[in-house]
């Protein structure tokens, strides 16, 4: 199977380049990146056959299958929307969207085109919450309450690796919605009780630095979630799920209780990489001609809660 990176230079494209390196019969044919230089020599660099700088020259490409979108979230419907027109399979990097038109719109050409379109909810697959999940669905835990703190300090618009980036990151549409969504996702239930909270909008970037969420679904789990750009110190998103029979704490791949104590996730997975998890279930599903875990019609219900948050926090 043959796959173009848009972003690729970026620091979530770099990990997908990392990720599909272990997947065996996976061909990064194209990247794609802004700066012409950049991008070529980045591909040279790797191995990688092919550079361009538009999005629209790869998908040209007649012996390309998928596409990997971890451009900017202002670009994902409209890029993913392009790759499915072209006859390309495509993940994008979550949101799928930053408004619920768009997503629905993204939902609605999977539809017409019959590709497999999957959104980059990384959270579905790290072997830590994917732990929870089956101890869930064999009915052994059930989830009283998931404590969420997604922190990082970025009072200048920087990607993740330090580095000056070209579009505004946002709290909500982005950072809450890889907990929105593995909220709705472990409880298999939609949040019917939402409450939002913003802080003051920075002079410069015009988005909340500071955000509270709160949602609860009808069996009664409610999930709290904070969100800060403001917060010195260790930065990620870390969940404590307090359950029935036991806590767990959650710290992207690993996965401790309540006293620290490590949990076995060994025979989980077939990797403790959450990102590898989500792109062989990306390839797989083109593969077995099935929907994905975490298909765009199954994430449209984390932006369908989004939007309400949205209007809360506009009301």
């Amino acid at each position: 199977m043959k796959v173009c990176v848009a972003g690729a230079a970026g620091a979530f494209g770099m990990k997908h380049l990392d990720a599909i390196s272990n997947i065996e019969g996976i061909e990064v044919l194209s990247v794609v990146g802004v700066e012409s230089a950049k991008i070529t020599t980045f591909a040279q660099e790797r191995g990688i056959p092919h550079a361009y700088t538009s999005l629209d020259e790869a998908l040209a490409q007649p012996e390309l299958d998928a596409v990997i979108l971890a451009t900017p979230t202002q670009l994902h419907a409209s890029q993913a929307i392009a790759c499915m027109k072209a006859g390309k399979h495509v993940m994008v990097e979550i949101p799928m969207a930053d408004n619920i038109e768009d997503s629905r719109e993204v939902v609605r050409v999977q539809q017409e085109t019959g590709m497999v379109a999957m959104a980059g909810h990384t959270r579905r697959f790290n072997p830590s919450h994917q732990w929870i999940h089956d101890k869930i669905q064999a009915g052994e835990l059930k989830i009283q309450q998931m404590d969420v703190q997604t922190y990082f300090f970025r009072r200048t618009n920087t990607n993740a690796k330090g580095e000056p980036r070209s579009w505004t990151d946002h709290l909500l549409w982005h950072h809450a919605c890889h907990t929105v969504d593995l909220f709705q996702y472990q409880t298999g239930e939609r949040a019917n009780k939402l409450q939002a909270l913003q802080g003051p909008m920075h002079p410069e970037l015009g988005i909340a630095m500071d955000m509270s969420i709160g949602m609860k679904v009808p069996s009664g789990a409610i999930c709290t979630l904070s969100l800060s750009f403001n917060n010195e110190g260790p930065f990620g998103t870390f969940f404590r799920y307090i359950c029935d029979k036991g806590t767990y704490i959650a710290r992207y791949d690993d996965l401790v209780d309540g006293h620290e104590n490590p949990i076995d996730l060994s025979g989980v997975a077939v990797s403790n990489n959450g990102i590898e998890l989500q792109d062989r279930e990306f390839f797989s599903a083109i593969l077995e001609g099935r929907e994905p875990n975490a298909s765009v019609a199954q994430a449209l219900g984390a932006m369908e809660s989004l939007h309400k948050l949205e209007q809360l926090l506009d009301a």
